[in-house]
């Protein structure tokens, strides 16, 4: 199986942004596209999806955690995910 970083995206206007809840824990299986955490700046608040379906690994922050552009949030592991 493959594992995939999942990374804060780089932003020009921005150089930190604040967890603020996470959709999912470790050991949780997740759809691509599924809402994997939401993050914040003083001007916005966004979620960022799965860039794949598997199951979550490791979670690296915790909610309430600052974080820059390029860091990784979570490791998930690549695999067929059937949708119930």
């Amino acid at each position: 199986m493959d594992n995939i970083e999942v990374k804060v995206p780089e932003s020009e206007d921005v150089d930190s942004f604040t967890i603020t809840f996470w959709h999912c824990g470790e050991g949780d299986v997740i759809l691509e596209g599924g809402d994997l955490l939401e993050l914040s700046t003083e001007k916005t608040t966004f979620n960022i999806v799965a860039p794949c379906s598997g199951k979550v690994i490791e979670l690296k922050h915790d909610e309430g955690s600052v974080v820059k552009p390029g860091d990784i949030v979570a490791i998930l592991e690549k695999s067929e995910v059937k949708d119930e």
